[in-house]
């Protein structure tokens, strides 16, 4: 497995993220972020787990096995995002729930513009 920066920015660029709110979101360093990009430093497997699950993305996909970038899970965090937590509890216990969002939303809800 050889980490390919060249889809790291692909992903990036496909964000509408700059090098340095990468980095930010990613809690380094303008410079280290840089390097992984410029393939002058291969970030360890974790870094690369790490950076898939927050640009969306999978480490198949970075490391260059797999042309698919789909994630087959998103990790949600309590910490990060409250309401989305609650939310997914919700569906994940009560199936009619999940239900019947997918189903507004398909019918125009609130987030169809």
């Amino acid at each position: 497995m050889v980490f390919q920066p060249d889809r790291l920015i692909k992903i990036r660029e496909n964000m509408g993220i700059s090098k340095a709110e990468a980095a930010r979101k990613l809690n380094m360093s303008a410079m280290g972020y840089g390097r992984y990009e410029n393939g002058d430093r291969t970030p360890s497997y974790q870094t690369v787990c790490f950076i898939a699950q927050q640009f969306n993305t999978t480490p198949d996909y970075l490391f260059g096995i797999t042309d698919n970038n789909t994630p087959k899970q998103i990790i949600i965090s309590f910490s990060d995002d409250p309401e989305l937590y609650e939310l997914v509890c919700l569906c994940k216990e009560k199936q009619n729930f999940a239900n019947r969002i997918l189903e507004y939303i398909k019918l125009g809800g609130a987030f169809n513009e």
